[in-house]
């Protein structure tokens, strides 16, 4: 069975590692579109978060993006289930690894998962540096 590894990564601190020493995958450059952190409203969430997702739903360059990769992947996915690959990689890296490359890993793993039989991984590799906003509530 194919195994789809997504990451999220942040620029500043380099490329993932892939770990099955295939070499191979790809690597979705998210600097292009707008970014959350920019605003004091968003800065403090992560691409996981609700507040995230409200804000890219408002932006078209996101779902031009985000269809243009699911295009690309899904060719991915059927070529190397057919040829019996058992690893792909897929990584999504921004400025901080917080908001950009988490909402589109996030979403690009539902997709997948919604529409393929293969095993998904999601990794943050940012995730203990994410400065969250504390609940107040």
């Amino acid at each position: 069975m194919l195994k789809v590894t997504i990451n999220s990564f942040s620029f500043k601190k380099g490329l993932p590692i892939d770990k099955t020493a295939n070499g191979g995958g790809f690597v979705f450059d998210c600097r292009c579109l707008p970014n959350p952190y920019k605003s004091l409203e968003y800065k403090y969430y992560s691409g996981e978060d609700k507040q995230i997702e409200k804000f890219f739903s408002t932006e078209p360059a996101v779902e031009v993006f985000l269809t243009n990769i699911l295009n690309i992947i899904a060719l991915a996915v059927d070529n190397y289930t057919k040829r019996g690959f058992v690893n792909l990689s897929v990584s999504f890296g921004c400025t901080g690894g917080q908001h950009r490359s988490v909402y589109l890993a996030e979403l690009t793993a539902r997709h997948l998962l919604l529409n393929n039989s293969i095993e998904i991984e999601v990794n943050h590799i940012e995730k203990n540096n994410w400065i969250l906003k504390p609940i107040t509530e």
